[in-house]
């Protein structure tokens, strides 16, 4: 399991977009497991999330904390990683993305 904690910047937008938004997270220099999808949980301001955390290229690290609504920019997140669901890939079509967070977040 990994457990890296940083603070909460701002993304691109597009997990909002499509109805999943996501905190990215600002870790520094923490070593993170390779590139895919895991479920685990978030831990902010005391409450606990699960989670569907995403390692993306280019050390991107972003999670959307089921159950969670409201603002967390510039808040600290601690994220547990717990276990790997799949390999990070592009979709083809956003209902594509959409029907696989969908399957994703069954599983965290």
């Amino acid at each position: 399991m990994f457990v890296i904690s940083g603070k909460v910047i701002g993304g691109d937008g597009y997990g909002r977009k499509i109805g999943f938004p996501t905190v990215n997270l600002d870790y520094g220099k923490e070593e993170l497991p390779k590139p895919g999808v895991y479920s685990g949980t978030a831990s902010m301001e005391g409450a606990e999330y699960r989670a569907g955390i995403v390692v993306g290229p280019g050390d991107k690290l972003e999670a959307h904390l089921i159950g969670y609504e409201g603002d967390a920019y510039d808040k600290e997140v601690i994220l547990n990683i717990a276990k790997f669901i799949r390999e990070f890939r592009k979709f083809d079509s956003e209902e594509e993305l959409i029907n696989q967070i969908k399957e994703d977040i069954k599983l965290c």
